[in-house]
């Protein structure tokens, strides 16, 4: 129980600051906190993860609320709720450990940046008449031009704050040093009376008691605009879950569900709208602090929920004093803290391809759009992907002298008669690969009239990959010689006998060893070998 009540307090801030730095209510950071928090923990796959808003959201969320208005976010959040149920039903989420680290550091990298310049106003306290530019360059150039308006009380309590946030740890870890800052500050400005913004001044207090149900609007002319941004929210939501469920793995020695993990993540998804609340996630801080706390089981994660919940029916008028420079405060180090800066140094020491995809990543998440700078961080991680794996794949001759030094008994001792050309693939045959196959159809003049290509090493084809052999065989038989292939094995073996290939070339071209290659090579040799090249193909082939 007190590590319920501990992160719950810890989550209070945060639920608000979060709620207000995306374009909504504090209370709806809160009801979302309370209502995800019981449901991730009754539902998830793992017995410490602590759910509810987290940073990841919140630059997403904003452009949302922006262009769509809160109608648009609730109709988001329950699409994106339906994804992930679907992700975790069957068994797709495991997909996003596919994701490339650079990918993962660039877009955090850069929704840390976002979300700090997002409190930049309220830590210096600034009053300006409009409403701030969503855009990063536009609202920085707002924030300068704007400095002349900075409240020196607020600074003042905002950087008291933060001394507070970064110095209470480390003389104590029971006590979060935000819950110290958040009622030092509350305390000070409600007993001084202190001229700063506040909860109150901005939003009018925190509503007492619990919150009202209500079904979102549900426009079907939205669902394709909106379904990008789903996405996104879905992705990153999978994404922080799972990373937040390895973390709690770590610590408390147990081992999570994800796709039961995911299946609860998108029933909270599609619950919190219903109340009034924002996309949420597994919440890797709040996570951590509660096994600090001493956490063992989901009930836990319910206690924390319960604890918001108290704090709504019975401390809600006391919220009207929290000044915004103490929740900015908390972002930032939120913001700090999310930022995966430490990776950065490790991300600087690989090739410039690697480091070319998480500058991009992080440019793009700050400067454009998040749902753009994950999909084309996706893309160029995944032509990086090809260009890399066609490197590993080898196509070369096996000459005579390369079978004496083979270390492979299956092909010592062989003896390849002059009449043979044998070539061995190594690696994955795919699209990105396929064309090393088809550059020996320049070197025709050079090949003997039955040329075989081993596969013994080959790990994987593709339709591209089958394209180019079939594309090689037309060449060879344009030319009079006979294709044999041999040694396929796994996804290459079942791939090729699933396709058209074995009708086009002969399935009695396909051999299962190069020794049984080398004695059909004989048989089509001895029977045609004196006829023609062309013609003996067009016999060999006619004979199958």
């Amino acid at each position: 129980m007190t590590s319920g009540i501990t992160v719950g307090l810890v989550a209070l801030p945060l639920a608000m600051a979060f709620g207000i730095s995306s374009g909504v209510t504090p209370q709806a950071g809160i009801y979302t906190a309370i209502i995800a928090g019981f449901l991730i923990s009754a539902l998830g796959g793992s017995k410490t993860q602590i759910g509810g808003p987290t940073g990841a959201f919140v630059v997403v969320i904003a452009a949302i609320v922006a262009k769509h208005g809160l109608s648009g976010l609730l109709m988001v959040t329950m699409m994106a709720g339906a994804i992930l149920v679907f992700l975790g039903l069957t068994g797709l989420g495991n997909a996003v450990k596919f994701i490339p680290r650079p990918v993962i550091i660039g877009f955090t990298n850069g929704i840390a940046v976002l979300i700090a310049s997002t409190q930049i106003k309220d830590f210096l306290g600034l009053r300006v008449d409009g409403k701030v530019p969503s855009e990063f360059i536009e609202r920085m150039r707002f924030i300068a031009e704007h400095l002349n308006k900075a409240d020196f009380l607020a600074i003042a309590i905002a950087m008291a704050s933060l001394a507070v946030i970064l110095i209470i740890p480390r003389f104590t870890k029971r006590i979060p040093g935000s819950i110290i800052a958040l009622l030092g500050a509350t305390l000070c400005v409600g007993l001084l009376g202190i001229p700063v913004e506040t909860i109150g001044s901005k939003f009018g207090g925190i509503p007492t008691g619990l919150p009202e149900f209500q079904m979102p609007a549900f426009r079907m002319d939205l669902i394709i605009p909106l379904l990008p941004s789903a996405l996104t929210v879905a992705l990153l939501a999978a994404i922080e879950s799972l990373l937040s469920a390895v973390v709690a793995d770590s610590m408390s020695n147990d081992r999570h569900n994800s796709n039961v993990e995911l299946v609860a993540q998108g029933i909270a998804n599609l619950t919190v709208p219903l109340f009034g609340g924002i996309p949420v996630t597994g919440a890797i801080a709040r996570t951590a602090t509660n096994i600090r706390a001493g956490a063992r089981s989901p009930f836990s994660g319910m206690i924390h929920a319960l604890t918001l919940l108290a704090v709504i029916l019975f401390a809600a008028p006391l919220a009207r004093f929290i000044p915004l420079a103490t929740l900015a405060a908390v972002l930032f180090v939120v913001a700090y803290n999310m930022g995966e800066w430490r990776e950065i140094p490790m991300i600087l020491r690989l090739n410039r391809k690697e480091i070319s995809v998480w500058l991009i990543t992080f440019v793009l998440t700050v400067v454009a759009d998040l749902t753009i700078a994950v999909e084309v961080g996706m893309m160029l991680a995944a032509l990086l992907y090809i260009y890399q794996v066609s490197r590993t794949t080898v196509v070369a001759p096996l000459t005579s002298e390369a079978i004496q030094n083979a270390r492979s008994h299956i092909v010592q001792d062989l003896n390849i008669p002059h009449y043979i050309s044998i070539f061995h693939i190594q690696g994955p045959l795919l699209f990105g690969a396929a064309e090393k196959l088809s550059q020996l159809s320049y070197q025709l003049d050079d090949l003997q009239p039955i040329v075989i290509l081993r596969m013994r090493y080959m790990t994987a084809i593709d339709a591209t990959g089958l394209y180019a052999i079939e594309q090689f065989y037309e060449k060879l038989h344009e030319s009079g010689r006979t294709l044999l292939l041999c040694g396929t094995r796994g996804q290459p073996k079942k791939f090729i006998y699933t396709s058209k290939l074995p009708r086009v070339i002969g399935a009695r071209n396909i051999l299962p060893n190069i020794r049984s290659a080398l004695h059909r090579s004989a048989t089509i040799h001895d029977r045609f070998g004196g006829i023609g090249e062309e013609a003996a193909v067009g016999l060999a082939v006619a004979a199958i």
